[in-house]
């Protein structure tokens, strides 16, 4: 669910980078084509002026005529300060603003020098300047070549233009609260930055990455930091065609992701509460699964084991038997049993009660658990007083060790028992082996383990028989079980 959220939310700031991208080249687009109509405007205005220099009639006219005709209305057109015409010297002869004309000399502006040394120079933009008729303002020139008929250089036509066009035109576009928009010349020369500051205009910035950038190619996009505020922007730019300007619009990151951000936040702050409300959900599950796994495992237990005694209950007993039978004649291994029965038992229950009697069989589980150590070794409740014991990868010698330490654990005890010929709770043991040289099956080692019982019985009780004693009684295994109350 948090990647799911992650992947939306990225690609919705990935959409909004698109989008502002979008809007950026659209913006410029839409200034780029002001710029380019008005100019070509103003250069056909030069240019009417060029043809009707060159045209005899219209220099015999009258001054007011001659200057209504070579200007006709462009002169009065918002944003031009003067549209004068230069003799060879820089000096001013037609004024578009006066009928006499005002006196400047413009022999060291480059956009006259440009004209008076290259014949083919053409339209020619200059770079921002303090234009001296218009009160100071900082304006651009467009100047074009004045010849005469032989080829020589006769002098210029020239339009100042205000630069609050641009920044007229600039302040209109919609950047955001920390955008920004500049035009620029492709020698590297702010003509015109929003937000204004005066400072910045006429400033190089040929140094700025984000003009390297501008240089290398037509048109594009990309983020950078600002080298005149320090503020990350988006920044689309595009060479204007047949201008020796760039226009470029830049909208800062800060602004693009804003209304990102507030989703983002709104998304995910919901997406962390889903996601710990799942998480705990989670842990709930998670601590009833594993008490039922708990209660299912006691459960299993309770219906694998004695309750009264904690060991192997006999259909566990069975299982286990059955595997570990397999396994020695797999492997041809010896193996024991034990039968462990207490002595007069029933006597014990009548005399002390059946809550002493199964405090008594608890304690003798407790011995035949502490004496049988290793893993593989079994002690189980065969039935009322009887126990069994398995002892795999175990010969007669090794059962007989471990049926007399059981035996004498439970004696030391020393649970009182007033009926017994020892005055105390003992136990009988019967021992069996299995070889794998001999034919006998489980049932036949379980029969001779019962007899050998029995036969610790007969001997006096408080001993461990093993099985094929010479002097054990031959009564049958079935009816051992029937009679197993009377011992």
């Amino acid at each position: 669910m948090v990647g799911l959220c992650a992947i939306v939310l990225y690609q919705s700031r990935t959409d909004a980078l698109e989008r502002t991208r979008e809007t950026s080249r659209n913006v410029a687009l839409v200034a780029e084509r002001d710029i380019v109509r008005n100019f070509e405007l103003y250069d056909l205005s030069l240019q009417a002026v060029v043809e009707g220099l060159r045209q005899q009639e219209v220099m015999n006219l009258p001054g007011h005529l001659r200057r209504d005709v070579l200007f006709d209305r462009a002169a009065t057109a918002k944003y031009l300060e003067s549209l004068l015409v230069l003799d060879a010297a820089g000096n001013i002869v037609i004024d578009s603003n006066s009928e006499t004309p005002r006196k400047a000399n413009f022999s060291a502006h480059r956009f006259f020098t440009i004209q008076r040394e290259d014949a083919n120079a053409g339209l020619y933009i200059s770079d921002p300047f303090r234009f001296p008729l218009g009160k100071g303002v900082t304006s651009i020139a467009l100047s074009r070549r004045i010849s005469n008929p032989d080829g020589s250089f006769a002098g210029i036509a020239v339009i100042a233009v205000n630069l609050h066009y641009f920044r007229d035109l600039l302040a209109g576009l919609s950047l955001g609260a920390h955008g920004s928009a500049s035009v620029i010349s492709r020698d590297g020369i702010m003509i015109m930055r929003q937000p204004y500051d005066v400072r910045i205009i006429g400033r190089d910035i040929k140094k700025a990455s984000t003009y390297r950038r501008f240089i290398t190619e037509t048109e594009g996009s990309f983020a950078d930091t600002a080298s005149i505020d320090n503020v990350r922007r988006l920044y689309t730019f595009k060479n204007l065609p047949h201008l020796p300007m760039i226009m470029m619009v830049a909208v800062a990151e800060q602004d693009i992701y804003a209304a990102w951000r507030q989703r983002a936040l709104t998304i995910g702050s919901l997406m962390v509460v889903l996601a710990l409300g799942f998480v705990a959900l989670s842990a709930v599950l998670s601590n009833q699964l594993r008490r039922r796994m708990r209660a299912e495992s006691e459960l299993q237990l309770l219906a694998r084991t004695d309750g009264l005694t904690g060991l192997n209950n006999r259909r566990t007993f069975g299982e286990i038997l059955e595997l570990e039978w397999r396994r020695a004649r797999r492997a041809r291994n010896v193996f024991s049993l034990l039968f462990v029965d207490i002595d007069r038992f029933k006597a014990y229950n009548d005399t002390y009660g059946h809550q002493a009697g199964d405090e008594a069989l608890a304690a003798v589980a407790r011995c035949i658990g502490e004496s049988i150590r290793r893993p593989g070794d079994t002690a189980a409740r065969y039935g009322g007083e009887e126990f069994v014991v398995l002892l795999p990868n175990t010969p007669s010698s090794g059962a007989s060790f471990i049926a007399e330490k059981i035996r004498s654990a439970i004696c030391n005890l020393s649970i009182q028992h007033a009926g017994s010929e020892y005055g105390l709770v003992t136990a009988s043991i019967g021992t069996a082996s299995w070889d794998p040289a001999s034919g006998n099956d489980v049932t036949d080692l379980m029969k001779a383990a019962d007899e050998a019982l029995y036969h610790a019985k007969a001997m006096g009780r408080n001993i461990v028989s093993p099985a094929g004693c010479p002097a054990a009684a031959a009564r049958p295994y079935a009816r051992r079980h029937a009679a197993g109350a009377a011992h």
